[in-house]
């Protein structure tokens, strides 16, 4: 194992992009709005893996596929945050503590919770989410870089589809019968 430790790029530091036409300043805004977002996906992929290991009940199965494939689908959102980050000339944000701090969004404790009440958290930070990505799209559109607009417009398709599936398991529709509710 080397013993060398050589820091090729500081984390905070935005160097832009030549190849891409991108000057610094207007990467720096970009690449702040990006590296939020990315902790923001994080924090909501580690909830729904909880759900997902945690799920119980009537409805497991069906619950607990939807939210392996929504955690898989911010992980896979969370990929192209980071690779744009990078593009731009900066460095995304990766380490557990930075992540968290820097998300703008509140993730629920350790505790297991009914699955209406872990639904109702994960609807929430997928609403919080939601918004923040509409005002970054409109960011990136204002600073010249309709790539990063578009890449977050592809991805707001899905992040919503979620959300619109977690509204509709929360609805009070249910096969479950009221004796096996009780």
């Amino acid at each position: 194992m080397s013993t060398q430790k050589r820091v090729l790029k500081s984390a905070g530091d935005v160097e832009g992009s030549e190849a891409l036409r991108m000057d610094a300043d207007k990467a720096a805004q970009i690449i702040d709005a990006l590296n939020t977002d990315l902790a923001a996906t994080y924090v909501l992929y580690h909830q729904l893996r909880k759900h997902h290991w945690n799920v119980e009940g009537a409805e497991f199965r069906d619950l607990h596929l939807f939210l392996g494939d929504a955690a898989e689908n911010a992980e896979a959102f969370a990929d192209e945050l980071a690779e744009r980050v990078q593009a731009l000339g900066g460095v995304p944000h990766a380490s557990m503590t930075t992540l968290q701090a820097e998300a703008p969004i509140e993730p629920e404790d350790e505790d297991v919770y009914d699955i209406r009440t872990s639904l109702a958290n994960d609807m929430e930070l997928y609403g919080e989410i939601i918004e923040t990505l509409r005002e970054h799209v409109e960011l990136a559109d204002g600073l010249g870089d309709p790539a990063t607009g578009e890449i977050l417009r592809e991805n707001i398709v899905q992040v919503e589809e979620d959300a619109h599936h977690i509204e509709h398991y929360l609805e009070d529709d249910t096969l479950v019968t009221e004796g096996t509710m009780q």
